[in-house]
């Protein structure tokens, strides 16, 4: 089971492996404030920074443990955002992340995505249940998921533990 990195295209992206290539593309995204106030991850403040967090992406799938996918407009190679199952466990569930730079929010980009990654997770991975947990207030997430038949599950009293914080979250699935 993904012994290769899965290729995904929609009408206007193709969700792609991240590699070192995008390492930039990855600070870039991760050092806008508004794509990581319900995030947690503080604002990348250096390149080592993008570099732990491609690290960790590219072992999630070597691990077999998580997919993450870039998400490039057709023929790109550069990366506006990331999609993917943070973990998994064939047969089993999913838990779902997803992030694009504040400048591709409210154009479609992610609903396109979301939908052919969950759709991967159903019929590649044979996955019983995608679950998503969102940060109180994190409104964009929650319409965006609801759009997609998720349902919120309820609250996970503080749930994270970030930045010397507790945080609720809400579960969807």
């Amino acid at each position: 089971m993904l012994d290769t990195f899965p290729v995904i295209h929609t009408d206007r992206l193709d969700l792609i492996e991240i590699s070192q290539d995008n390492l930039m593309d990855l600070f870039k995204l991760f050092s806008d404030e508004k794509v990581t106030r319900f995030y947690n991850l503080l604002p990348f403040k250096t390149e080592q920074d993008a570099q732990k967090l491609l690290d960790w992406f590219q072992n999630r799938f070597k691990d077999k443990l998580g997919i993450r996918w870039g998400i490039a407009f057709k023929d790109k190679p550069q990366i506006i955002g990331t999609i993917g199952f943070n973990n998994f466990i064939a047969n089993h569930k999913a838990n779902i992340g997803f992030d694009i730079q504040s400048d591709y929010w409210n154009q479609g980009l992610m609903n396109e995505a979301l939908y052919e990654v969950i759709n991967y997770g159903f019929n590649k991975l044979d996955i019983n249940r995608i679950d998503a947990e969102v940060m109180q207030g994190n409104i964009n997430s929650e319409r965006l998921l609801a759009k997609h038949n998720f349902t919120k599950e309820g609250i996970l009293r503080q749930w994270m533990y970030w930045n010397g914080n507790h945080y609720d979250m809400t579960m969807y699935s």
